[in-house]
């Protein structure tokens, strides 16, 4: 099954690099949850990991927030557009634009308030006595930086379900010889 109007590629691309926005950091925290040495001191509560509690709750915001990353591809895929048949009470049915729209833009203004404050607070978090330094601090600075990315990358891709959803297409004129 297709979508009712063609995905330009540039909107096809969006959609693949937002996971990867996510992937980093989820990766930097379920390498912490495992116990790796991330460089925080030993006095800090994250040199601790593994411990019973705080494992879990890293591999499952790593893994949320990936599946909340891939559900971009709603937007240009044709379960975007109708739900697929094994969703119980809506399968077959279109998804309103509605919906779609406005849980993408809550999602995407979310996440950009959270990039944008997590890179305001940066700078201060990573100056504590008890964080990484040195190569630490640069591994840990690149895992988290494409997140900020994530919020703008899906407003983009929002607007342009809207868009490709709300517009009729414009009819071609019939050739006529003469």
């Amino acid at each position: 099954m297709t979508t009712a109007r063609p995905i330009p590629p540039w909107a096809d691309r969006i959609a693949h690099i937002i996971p990867f926005t996510v992937l980093p950091s989820g990766l930097w925290r379920i390498a912490l949850g495992l116990g790796v040495p991330v460089g925080f001191a030993e006095s800090s509560q994250l040199a601790d990991f593994p411990h019973p509690f705080g494992t879990p709750y890293v591999f499952a915001l790593s893994i949320i927030a990936e599946l909340f990353a891939l559900l971009a591809f709603g937007l240009v895929r044709p379960w975007g557009e109708v739900f697929p048949r094994w969703c119980p009470l809506v399968g077959g049915r279109r998804v309103p634009i509605s919906f779609a729209v406005g849980t993408a833009s809550l999602g995407a203004a979310a996440v950009t308030l959270i990039g944008i404050a997590g890179a305001s607070n940066w700078a201060g978090a990573m100056s504590a006595a008890e964080s990484p330094d040195g190569f630490a601090a640069a591994v840990m600075t690149f895992a988290y930086a494409p997140f900020v990315a994530w919020g703008p990358l899906l407003a983009v891709l929002t607007v342009h379900y809207f868009r490709r959803r709300t517009t009729r297409p414009v009819p071609t004129p019939a050739y006529v010889s003469g």
